[in-house]
């Protein structure tokens, strides 16, 4: 199938531009171009465009898995009939496996996965391999190891009614791809097998395959896996493997043969180096896993295997998911989101995991071969990807520089100009004023006006020191940082937009992405203290919180002009200079973004809070009411938002744990 956008609105501003600028760019051949597109040009509609011009599949890397997921949101919204997809790292939690030499401390890898992640996972992969009308938003974990394309291919199992085959077969069939016999409740990967009936839940859909066999497949249905609802029959299904990681019985005795020649090897090492220790820890650990693997098909940290079982030579990178992108279009789409911090991203993942993988190969807890477990060098990626757009609203030297082709996307299709800066002095002397009472002063200016404030500071404990000041000051404010639960932070933003408070105090205001129209003034404390969070990036990006509203205004406090605030504010000043003359010549007044005032909790009828279940109140059946929760659980899921579906989640548990003990 081609691309087919379906919007209710049409490109304005400067993105008719964009759009034809950056496909003209692909069609010329140009392999790296860069969408410099401010805060609020609708870069992602420009990109959405450029996608359905150009008809190939395309992998989006975004720097930071909320960005990713609302991205994903967007291309969906447009991209109805074609298949936009999730891949980030299945990890809720994730402490990998290390060894600290300094105090003798082994580390062994703990992790909760998300299962619901780790479906969307799998629905990435298996959309690749049987379509191209494919878009995949991705973190960096796009640069991790995967397992083979081919290998994952090779066992798909193809299904058709009326096909000669028996139930116990069937089952076999199912166990070599890795799915789990249960004699409960299916869950992912798993099936049941009752009689003349096999139901098996493939680890790609929310649904139960059920089929009807006696020497051959009588039936398939396709049912809900909450209700168990018939949905309809289906003459084929495709059953993909339950891992990414699968290999065929020949090929697994090979690389266990591989696998034994190089512990051999190190055995060998260690013995001649007099490392007794280390001799026998790796001794016993890998032939504990050889053990598994041979009796039972995987092991813990199998993927530390992965270039035996790939047949892969030292050094070689290991199979990622863009090579899953080869197996279907060799000049497929890349777009880099906010390039100037995932290009960084990109560029660490390797020295980090390799710095990690030395102490404990050093120290006998791996095998050598460990070290090509691990992500793409930078060079590598690059030379898996041929059409590659950055974008961002302040890209990197290095981006301009690869760049064969440079598109601006300065004009905003609301009219929207970015705002009026003001620099004033950290200490008045002639209004004997510091920066603090300055700062009160504005603020109330704009409690008057109705109008909301943002504030960076440079550190947690002036965030939560302004704060309480100004609440001494009668002022409604709340300060925003790393620390602050996901649940508070939502509550604070909505509770900003809803007028309950007037001010957020933060810390780093861009990586928070408030992008809320009601904020009219950001105030920047210590604006000339260079660093990360006061360079030319960083205070561009935090200026363009306050463009989003027709009064936009900004006001950095600093003794002296850095080169960096210079360098910010001429870029801002040319930016506005251009988006009043397109305005100007157009006849266009900005007005504030109207934007609807939505809390994922309200949505729901839940609390902040606390979780606490009014089931006294409530007369239905109780496997009704959890089966709803279950069911706005899995919504929220499916639309991305896995801050609400982790509260159902924690709800549905509570309810769960209420009725087994009414029960009793």
């Amino acid at each position: 199938m081609d691309f087919k956008l379906e919007a209710k609105i049409k490109p304005k501003g400067d993105q008719p531009k964009a759009i034809d600028g950056l496909f003209c760019g692909l069609k010329k051949g140009f392999n790296r171009q860069t969408l410099l597109g401010v805060t609020g040009s609708g870069k992602t509609f420009t990109i959405a465009n450029v996608i359905e011009k150009f008809k190939k599949p395309t992998l989006v890397i975004s720097h930071n898995k909320t960005l990713a997921a609302q991205l994903c949101n967007e291309f969906r919204e447009v991209f109805k009939k074609n298949a936009v997809e999730y891949f980030v790292s299945y990890y809720d939690y994730y402490q990998p496996e290390s060894y600290l030499p300094s105090t003798d401390t082994y580390i062994e890898k703990e992790a909760q996965i998300n299962d619901e992640i780790d479906r969307l996972r799998h629905a990435s992969t298996q959309a690749l391999l049987t379509r191209k009308d494919v878009i995949i938003v991705s973190s960096v974990s796009a640069i991790y190891g995967l397992g083979s394309p081919k290998q994952y291919e090779k066992i798909i199992f193809r299904f058709r009614q009326g096909e000669n085959i028996k139930h116990r077969e069937l089952a076999k069939k199912l166990v070599e791809i890795h799915f789990e016999r249960t004699s409960s409740d299916l869950r992912r990967g798993t099936f049941r097998l009752r009689g003349q009936v096999l139901e098996v839940m493939p680890v790609n859909e929310k649904s139960i395959y059920r089929f009807i066999i006696s020497d051959k497949i009588e039936k398939i249905e396709l049912l809900d896996f909450i209700t168990k609802r018939h949905i309809r029959d289906l003459e084929q299904v495709n059953i993909f493997p339950a891992t990414h990681y699968i290999i065929n019985e020949m090929e697994k005795y090979s690389a266990l043969s591989s696998i034994r020649k190089e512990l051999n090897q190190r055995l060998k090492y260690f013995e001649k180096q007099g490392k007794i220790l280390e001799y026998e820890r790796l001794k016993r650990k890998v032939n504990y896993d050889l053990e598994m693997i041979e009796n039972i098909g995987y092991c813990r940290g199998i993927e530390n295997y992965s270039a035996h079982f790939d047949k892969r030579k030292k050094g070689e990178p290991p199979f990622t998911l863009l090579d899953y992108f080869k197996e279907v279009e060799k000049d497929f789409l890349v777009v880099i989101d906010e390039s100037h911090v995932t290009l960084p991203q990109l560029k660490a993942m390797y020295n980090g995991d390799r710095a990690r993988k030395k102490a404990l190969i050093e120290h006998g807890f791996r095998l050598p071969s460990a070290y090509d477990n691990r992500p793409l060098r930078y060079t590598e990626f690059n030379d898996l990807i041929k059409n590659v757009i950055y974008v961002s609203a302040t890209p990197s030297k290095e981006e301009i520089a690869l760049s064969q082709n440079v598109v601006e996307q300065i004009v905003r299709p609301t009219g929207l100009v970015d705002p009026k800066i003001e620099i004033r002095p950290i200490v008045s002397t002639a209004k004997n004023l510091s920066q603090v009472d300055d700062l009160i002063k504005e603020v109330e200016k704009q409690v008057e006006k109705g109008e909301k404030t943002l504030v960076t500071t440079l550190t947690k404990r002036m965030a939560e020191d302004l704060t309480a000041f100004l609440e001494e000051k009668k002022l409604k404010v709340k300060y925003l940082h790393s620390d602050v639960k996901t649940l508070d932070r939502v509550q604070i933003i909505t509770d900003l937009r809803k007028g309950l408070i007037d001010v957020i105090v933060g810390v780093n205001l861009i990586r928070e992405g408030l992008d809320i129209p009601e904020v009219s003034l950001v105030l920047i404390l210590d604006a000339d203290k260079e660093g990360f969070l006061r360079n030319e990036t960083s205070l561009i990006q935090t200026i363009g919180r306050a463009a989003r509203n027709e009064n936009g205004r900004v006001i950095l406090y600093a003794e002296e002009t850095t080169l960096s605030i210079q360098s910010a504010v001429s870029e801002t000043k040319r930016r506005r200079e251009l988006q009043l003359k397109y305005n100007k010549e157009n006849n266009i007044t900005p007005k504030t973004i109207k934007k609807a005032i939505t809390n994922i909790l309200d949505q729901f009828g839940l609390k902040k809070e606390t979780l606490k279940l009014d089931l006294l109140g409530d007369n239905r059946n109780s496997k009704e009411i959890i089966r709803e929760k279950k069911k706005q659980m899995q919504e929220a899921a499916e639309k991305l938002e896995f801050e609400l579906a982790t509260i159902l989640r924690d709800e549905l548990k509570e309810l769960e744990k209420e009725f087994k003990k009414n029960a009793k």
